[in-house]
């Protein structure tokens, strides 16, 4: 058995946010108690008072959750500078928290701890992490969020599949805030680990479509690409842009291997000497192509996600959904944005709780059984049940 509710507000005053979240799961739980819990919040709430407040009211709860650059829910849509809390019941699904600190200087360390702490609880093999890691931790200093991620997958082997996104503050991109019980921190890695009777599946897609021909990583170091091909990193880009400057609608696919899958790195600035930063790593001699998009494809691309993970779940029916989309998505789509929300909520074949966050980085496999990737503007669907 598997319950899962959803809260959500509005309301920019912090106490009367949570209170009518509270309010709204109270009703929907139909006097179950809840064991775990996700918030994902606007930047400016009281995000201290709102978890003090959670916890009064179900002081057992396993609570994650981090602050957002936008969320979404099956009360309210897509919003912004709003509140939402997914709630899980269950006697039979296994869910731990665990929490890594210090996550920028020994993201190792960090990732390793989340794990332990959440998995030396358990009776179940763990099957499912989710994930909600820092990335601006102050004065615009970032988190390393690939090592991150390599940290949690070898501390929960390669077989465990890490969903989730990168905490965002509003596209201010100074600090950004993660949730744990009662603390809010400001370089960490939360996680919340399932197992037991717990089926879920989950799809990735971007709708960047790859232009051009293939070209390799010759020189590059963290997220800095100095060199593709031998030539200036700037110069690939004036071979097919022209005068245009790099920018997220023409970002990179890097591609898994010899296989077609890739993921996305979107250009940040441009250097004096020609090289470009970008908004995360990108590994040297990796294969890239450039790519394009329009706002259609990049809707198209939420629906793709979603039909992925529902082909896939093998689930008894649907008990929740939860969504991760990056931020260059909603400021690409401007006015658009809701319609990522819209198009799911269309294609789900009956109501389920819904809960979403618009992220600074999302995680996810490109296929099943294959390894986690970090990602960047990405839609990701989780869909979560029991057998």
């Amino acid at each position: 058995m598997l319950k899962v509710v959803v809260g959500h507000s509005e309301d920019p005053d912090s106490q009367g946010a949570i209170d009518e979240v509270l309010e709204q799961c109270f009703q929907d739980l139909m006097g179950m108690a809840p064991t775990a819990g996700i918030l994902f919040a606007a930047i400016d709430f009281d995000h201290t008072m709102i978890l003090e407040e959670i916890l009064r009211v179900y002081p057992d709860i396993e609570l994650i959750g981090c602050t957002t650059d936008g969320e979404m829910s099956s009360k309210l849509g897509f919003c912004q500078d709003s509140l939402t809390l997914m709630l899980f019941c269950s006697d039979t699904v296994e869910i731990h928290a665990g929490v890594g600190i210090s996550a920028s200087k020994n993201p190792d360390s960090a990732a390793t701890s989340a794990v332990q702490q959440a998995t030396v609880k358990r009776t179940a093999a763990t099957k499912l992490c989710i994930a909600l890691p820092t990335s601006y931790i102050g004065d615009g200093a970032t988190a390393n969020g690939e090592m991150l991620l390599k940290g949690l997958g070898n501390a929960l082997g390669s077989e465990v599949p890490i969903i989730g996104g990168a905490a965002g503050d509003q596209s201010r991109a100074k600090t950004t805030y993660q949730f744990y019980g009662s603390k809010v921190l400001t370089d960490a890695i939360p996680i919340l680990t399932f197992g037991g009777d717990v089926v879920f599946s989950f799809g990735a897609a971007c709708g960047w479509r790859p232009l051009g021909r293939k070209s390799i990583i010759t020189k590059a170091c963290g997220n800095r690409l100095y060199e593709i091909d031998g030539i200036s990193a700037v110069e690939f880009y004036q071979r097919y842009l022209g005068a245009r400057l790099p920018s997220a609608e023409n970002s990179l696919a890097v591609y898994e291997g010899d296989s077609e899958r890739y993921y996305i790195r979107v250009p940040n600035s441009l250097e004096n000497d020609g090289s470009i930063r970008l908004l995360a790593d990108i590994p040297e001699q990796a294969t890239v192509r450039l790519t394009g998009t329009s706002r259609d494809e990049i809707i198209a691309s939420s629906l793709t996600s979603f039909q992925t993970a529902l082909q896939n779940y093998s689930g008894n029916k649907i008990d929740a959904v939860l969504l991760f989309s990056c931020c260059c998505r909603r400021w690409l789509l401007g006015t658009r944005a809701k319609e990522e929300y819209e198009i799911i909520k269309n294609a789900l074949p009956y109501s389920a709780p819904l809960s979403g966050f618009y992220s600074y980085g999302e995680l996810a496999p490109l296929q099943l059984l294959g390894a986690s990737y970090y990602h960047q503007e990405t839609f990701v669907t989780l869909l979560i049940g029991t057998n």
